[in-house]
């Protein structure tokens, strides 16, 4: 039997035009809380790379702005690539404190950008990683779309840990294939900071019978650049994002938070056996799952927009 461990929630905010120094403050913040014997640390979504609370990139019904053209160019020079430095920082620091670090990030692949969870493990660095499979409402204009070969669920010696990040905890059948790979650490990266976020994040944990890590960014206008293009106004005191970070259990019951005064990092005990106690009398994807009433079909395999046959050009 797994034995008890502390989880942690990181609740700061990013540097969202400087990803290196975004990796090196979070390189800070594990050894902060491994240091208070954190086993799993959970960051927000795009921690590195930035999420950009309220800009437009220019982009009107119909048109497109130079300027929203040259916003995109300087957001996507700011996403981390998976052999840069950010993550050999974040794997550095994994490697140093025997953490396991789930962290949201923007992803560059070619000339598109992903939002995206990255999974460290402190003895291999950088294991597998979640691209968010459906961008909400304005992000599609910006993100690229994940594909089923990357929703892992991994067995680790703190249990099965998988991510899913933000509005995608609205999706019930991602959330059935989640709990079909039997996750015990449900982490939701997010950039919601609403009232009702809680209640979803309860939700899901009695839904999954598992615990529930879900962090968010506290984030002032200060932190992004005067010329920002920002519709929430260029008061550098405006909270863009205000947390909400928290921890929950199997039966709902919430551990830590929700947090809403600012930069911090909540901490809660894990009890791995508090998931089968919670799935006596319901398990999603076993005894109350009736197979012969409902079934999810999930294609896991990659999407590649060109394949090529019949040898080497």
């Amino acid at each position: 039997m797994i034995q008890a461990f502390t989880a942690a929630v990181v609740q700061a905010a990013s540097l969202p035009t400087d990803s290196m120094g975004a990796a090196a403050k979070a390189a800070g913040l594990i050894a902060q809380a491994s240091a208070k014997g954190a086993k799993i640390i959970v960051f927000p979504e795009a921690f590195l790379g930035g999420y950009p609370k309220g800009a437009s990139f220019g982009t009107p019904v119909g048109m497109r702005k130079p300027q929203g053209r040259e916003d995109f160019r300087a957001y996507h020079e700011a996403a981390i690539d998976l052999n840069g430095p950010e993550v050999a920082a974040i794997a550095e620091a994994t490697a140093a404190t025997g953490t396991f670090v789930v962290m949201g990030v923007i992803e560059r692949d070619g000339a598109t950008v992903y939002c995206t969870a990255l999974f460290f493990d402190g003895e291999k660095g950088l294991i597998s990683k979640h691209r968010k499979l459906m961008p909400t409402g304005a992000e599609r204009l910006i993100w690229g779309f994940g594909d089923g070969s990357t929703m892992p669920v991994i067995d680790t010696p703190l249990g099965r840990i998988g991510a899913v990040i933000c509005w995608e905890n609205y999706m019930p059948m991602l959330r059935m294939a989640m709990y079909d790979q039997g996750i015990t650490l449900y982490c939701a990266p997010t950039a919601d900071d609403r009232d009702g976020w809680a209640s979803t994040m309860r939700h899901v944990a009695l839904e999954g019978r598992c615990f529930v890590l879900s962090a968010c960014q506290h984030i002032t206008r200060g932190a992004y650049p005067a010329d920002y293009d920002c519709a929430l106004g260029d008061d550098p005191a405006t909270v863009l994002m205000r947390g909400g970070s928290m921890i929950v259990d199997p039966l709902g019951n919430v551990l830590a938070g929700p947090d809403y005064s600012g930069e911090t990092i909540l901490y809660a005990q894990i009890d791995p056996a508090e998931v089968i106690r919670g799935k006596y009398d319901f398990d999603v994807a076993g005894h109350y799952a009736r197979p012969d009433v409902f079934q999810l079909s999930v294609d896991v395999a990659p999407k590649w927009p060109v394949v090529r046959i019949g040898g080497d050009i």
